[in-house]
């Protein structure tokens, strides 16, 4: 981005949340002209006709919702840059699959608002076509206390079912995402994590020890021994063997 202030567009259907969050933008000297957009379609018209920096987006919205607003807007020859703030957090991942540069959490905290924009402004401006991603890992955006953070798919250990949530563990930390553990399942079998319980799936390149004693199995991973159920162990047995031997 250069010196002069951004060009925003602010794009909200629920008219008190968005006079807080104009107003909340107007105490930043790095913002200049605001527009604003009661829905989807109203938003997308202005920034047809306008070549606007940075976009502040609710999700959930009538006629067309902020995400399908930014895949439209993906197609830009200059798209402006994503900013997602709503009360809904399921929205996440499709969020930063769409290159969003940050998700915000409603209620909006002045000081996170803040944080947003500076990363806005730190991003620079994205062009139609992008550097390209290393597609053979994932992101995954994660909220703690008001700021997201973002964890790599291959510095996850092992995931914990946690009712509709799941629990990712890294070496050092774990992050509560809503993502139910069955669809990780899905999602990263080809990544080489598969089901050892019905409340456990692991990564099986961070699998250090199987242990066998009494009929009983179980996995180290880190500090960690993971059960694993009778119905999974000959088939984690297998795919350990298998993945050693192409590692090897």
């Amino acid at each position: 981005m250069t010196d002069s202030p951004l060009r925003a567009l602010v794009a909200d259907d629920e008219e008190p949340a968005l006079a807080e969050l104009v107003y909340l933008l107007r105490q930043d000297e790095r913002i200049g002209e605001i527009q604003t957009a009661s829905n989807g379609p109203e938003a997308l018209k202005i920034l047809q006709a306008a070549d606007l920096d940075v976009v502040f987006c609710d999700i959930k919205m009538p006629g067309l919702d902020g995400i399908d607003l930014a895949r439209v807007l993906s197609k830009f020859a200059k798209p402006p840059r994503i900013v997602f703030v709503t009360a809904y957090d399921e929205h996440a991942v499709d969020a930063f699959d769409l290159n969003a540069t940050d998700y915000v959490m409603k209620p909006v905290r002045a000081e996170r608002l803040t944080e947003a924009v500076r990363r806005v402004v730190s991003a620079g401006t994205p062009t139609a076509q992008p550097p390209p991603i290393d597609t053979g890992d994932e992101t995954i955006p994660v909220e703690l206390a008001g700021v997201t953070r973002f964890v790599q798919r291959s510095t996850v250990r092992y995931v914990e079912a946690q009712g509709d949530y799941a629990r990712l563990h890294t070496g050092q930390n774990s992050h509560l995402v809503r993502i139910p553990l069955s669809t990780l399942e899905e999602r990263w079998r080809d990544a080489g994590f598969t089901r050892i319980h019905r409340s456990t799936l692991v990564a099986l390149a961070h699998v250090d020890e199987m242990r066998v004693d009494g009929g009983r199995c179980a996995v180290r991973v880190g500090n960690d021994w993971l059960p694993v159920s009778r119905r999974h162990t000959r088939e984690l047995r297998d795919l350990l063997v298998r993945s050693t031997s192409l590692r090897g």
